[in-house]
Order: C-alpha cells, then sequence, then structure tokens
C-alpha cells in the first residue's frame, strides 16, 4: 500500500483529484493510459463538479469496476454481477463513510479554489482498496456467466 499511498500523493501534487487518482491507480495495474478517460473523470471531482454531492472517489470506484468489467464493444458481455459489485462498493462506502456525499462526509462545502482535504486522500486509498476486494471476489470469468 506504500506504493500506492506515494503515487496517489504524486497524483494529488500533479492536481488530479479523487475520481481521477482511482482510474489512473487501476490502469496502472493493467498497464493502460487514457488521457481522455481521465479528462472525463474529471467532471466527477469533488462530488460532481465540486458540487460536495456524490463522492468522487465512489463513483471513480464504481467507474473503475466498469473499466474492468463492463460491456466495451457491441460483442462484449459485461461481467453479470457488475451492478452487484457497484452495488456492494456503495454500501460498504456508506457504512465506512456514514453517507455518500462529499460535504456530510468532510463536513463542510468544498469551495471552489480550495485545495482537496487530506481527508480525501485516505477515503481514495480505501476506496480503491475495496474495489480491488470487490473485483478479486468476483474474478471468474464475465463472459462464462449466462446473460439474463
Amino acid at each position: 500500500m506504500a506504493a500506492d499511498a506515494f503515487r496517489m500523493f504524486q497524483l494529488a501534487t500533479q492536481g488530479f483529484c479523487c475520481s481521477q487518482i482511482i482510474l489512473i491507480l487501476g490502469m496502472d495495474e493493467q498497464g493502460k493510459e487514457n488521457p481522455d478517460l481521465i479528462k472525463a473523470m474529471q467532471g466527477l471531482c469533488g462530488g460532481i463538479g465540486r458540487s460536495g454531492k456524490t463522492c468522487g472517489a465512489l463513483s471513480g470506484g464504481a467507474c473503475l469496476i466498469g473499466l474492468n468489467v463492463g460491456k466495451g464493444t457491441p460483442l462484449e458481455f459485461g461481467h453479470a454481477k457488475l451492478n452487484v459489485m457497484i452495488n456492494d462498493l456503495m454500501e460498504w462506502f456508506k457504512d465506512v463513510h456514514g453517507g455518500i456525499e462529499c460535504s456530510g462526509i468532510l463536513g463542510h462545502s468544498l469551495d471552489e479554489g480550495n485545495e482537496y482535504p487530506v481527508q480525501c486522500g485516505n477515503i481514495v486509498s480505501q476506496t480503491f482498496s475495496k474495489v480491488q476486494e470487490i473485483l478479486a471476489a468476483n474474478a471468474e470469468d464475465p463472459e462464462s456467466e449466462d446473460e439474463d
């Protein structure tokens, strides 16, 4: 985890936010880069446009699950338990952090121009670890699952 913590710090100092960092870490593990995807993830930062709504670490985690096991081409099938995995992540997140909104978790709003609180780094780290755990627990071949 120390390497992940250093990488997260490095990315944060480069100006990336919670949702972007989760995707970058996940793509690092896959040996991939996709700057356009990382740009798109900026829309989820700070609770969607820094609104303080749904935490970007949570939405980024859901996106990372989708990146790993979702449908990406017309001929692919997404993992049969994709939504179950995302819902497991959301329930865990609510249990651990007491909610899913940035403003409630942090106890204050995210004002434009302010840096992300240190607390966000812990949330990103915990969420990334939970995503890895969920993916590992559901690692069977998605194409071997029957489609409903």
